[in-house]
């Protein structure tokens, strides 16, 4: 099978920081992309057992990046009400989901160079620990990067496109 969506790994390798928001950065793309082109049925169609669906993905990684730097990093407000994890409400429109991920996204950029250190610690701690911007960019990597590649597995077995 063709990878029609394949690009390069980030070259960047100019700092820590600037490295570590090169990966967080394309691997964000890469969940993003696999979102293109895709109507509002097949973005919220569930093909596997656990009932994720790739816009469910975009949802729930905005609400990690809203936890994570939003909330424990700079000390935004945080309200655990509001968010839906990967359960998408049928009146949420897919514009909506789409766009709270791209400005999370945003948010989440101005908080990692406002605090510019990667030794720099939470302000809200977790169970205890303040720990670091590095372990955030890290963590929300991993994460972001385990999604694309469930959003990559989705997105072939609802058209067949591929590629990271």
């Amino acid at each position: 099978m063709t990878e029609t969506q394949r690009e390069p790994v980030p070259r960047v390798d100019s700092g820590e920081l600037d490295t570590a928001l090169a990966f967080l950065s394309f691997a964000r793309h890469c969940v993003l992309k696999k979102a293109d082109g895709l109507s509002d049925v097949h973005l919220r169609r569930v093909v596997v057992d656990s009932g994720t669906s790739i816009l469910g993905l975009v949802q729930h990684l905005a609400e990690a990046e809203r936890y994570w730097f939003g909330y424990h990093l700079v000390g935004a407000d945080w309200d655990a009400e509001r968010e839906n994890g990967m359960a998408v409400p049928a009146d949420r429109a897919t514009a909506d989901v789409l766009h709270d991920y791209r400005a999370t996204i945003e948010d989440s950029d101005r908080a990692i160079r406002a605090v510019g250190d990667p030794d720099a610690r939470f302000a809200i701690p977790v169970e205890g620990n303040r720990h670091t911007l590095r372990w955030v960019m890290a963590h929300m990597t991993s994460e972001t990067a385990r999604h694309a590649g469930h959003a990559d597995i989705l997105r072939e077995q609802l058209d067949g496109t591929t590629g990271r």
